[in-house]
């Protein structure tokens, strides 16, 4: 149930806020910062509770979390343009395409390396 809001949120994140800030002449690379943040600490705060209901270590586990981010928010901000600029995509299908990529793998790093139980370390 998570993993399922956590996509739907994630994929309706941008194109939401981009339609949104449109009329203000936002640049696609700002509004995807700001739903970056957004997204993260959602993203966080469910797989935390609901998912791998891990106990404590908040601060350890939010550092792995955001390591795991922070890459692919840089090389997101790298692809998104490529695809943006240079294959003629709109960002809104761009940005759905790379946040498909990224909520694969996110599974797997946070499984693995963010929220391990204590006894797994």
């Amino acid at each position: 149930m998570a993993g399922a809001l956590n996509t739907v949120v994630g994929l309706a994140a941008y194109p939401i806020l981009f339609w949104v800030l449109l009329p203000f002449k936002m640049h696609y690379l700002v509004i995807l910062a700001i739903t970056q943040v957004f997204c993260i600490t959602f993203s966080f705060i469910t797989n935390k509770l609901l998912v791998f209901k891990t106990a404590g270590n908040y601060l350890r586990e939010y550092g792995k979390f955001i390591i795991f981010h922070l890459f692919y928010f840089g090389f997101n901000l790298i692809a998104l343009p490529a695809l943006v600029e240079l294959a003629k995509l709109s960002p809104v299908w761009a940005q759905s395409f790379l946040a498909v990529f990224i909520i694969i793998t996110s599974y797997f790093w946070h499984s693995r390396v963010t929220f391990i139980k204590s006894a797994e370390r």
